[in-house]
């Protein structure tokens, strides 16, 4: 398997190149696929990795998946409820994922994400970095979340997975999720 640091500048060159125009999609969407094992060791790479993409005249943009889910469990109106419900029975983790992940897929974080692309439409050399996504386990999946935002996708947006490649366009979110083929981006690495 090939190194981090080779996987990104794999992707970085298709960046450069552009997307080739296919069936399935036109828009910059690529994602860096790691092993979920080397997830410490890709948060540690990033800072360089962005301090590449500056040099290389990038106006660099994060969107941290974790950031923005504790922002929005933080802000839900059914907070003061969850709290209480955990008091009576905080060990009921079923319950207390479900109602987390009802929050999630009512669309607050696409909408978060969704905002952020609509900031930077108009900004030359933008690039947009969506980190942490192994914060949407149990909750959801990111694939479910860019089908939502095609045709939103006007700056290069590289999404850092922690998962596998299983075909040319499917992925195993976190390596133990079930393939889905539904993703309409460039995949390196995995």
């Amino acid at each position: 398997m090939s190194s981090l640091n080779a996987d990104f500048k794999e992707l970085l060159e298709r960046i450069r190149h552009g997307r080739e125009l296919g069936h399935a999609s036109f828009e910059p969407i690529y994602y860096l696929v790691f092993s979920p094992s080397k997830i410490l060791e890709v948060k540690r790479q990033i800072p360089a990795w962005t301090a590449k993409l500056k040099n290389d005249g990038w106006s660099v943009h994060k969107f941290s998946i974790t950031e923005n889910i504790a922002s929005i469990l933080e802000n839900a109106p059914l907070r003061k409820i969850w709290m209480t419900a955990d008091g009576r029975s905080p060990t009921n983790w079923e319950k207390t994922n479900q109602s987390l992940a009802n929050t999630l897929n009512n669309g607050s974080l696409q909408s978060l994400i969704e905002k952020k692309l609509d900031e930077l439409e108009n900004q030359d050399n933008t690039i947009l970095l969506v980190t942490d996504l192994e914060a949407l386990h149990p909750y959801m999946r990111i694939g479910a979340i860019e089908r939502q935002l095609q045709g939103k996708f006007n700056s290069p947006t590289i999404f850092f997975y922690p998962g596998e490649r299983t075909g040319k366009s499917q992925l195993k979110f976190l390596g133990f999720y079930p393939d889905d083929g539904n993703y309409r981006s460039v995949h390196v690495g995995g």
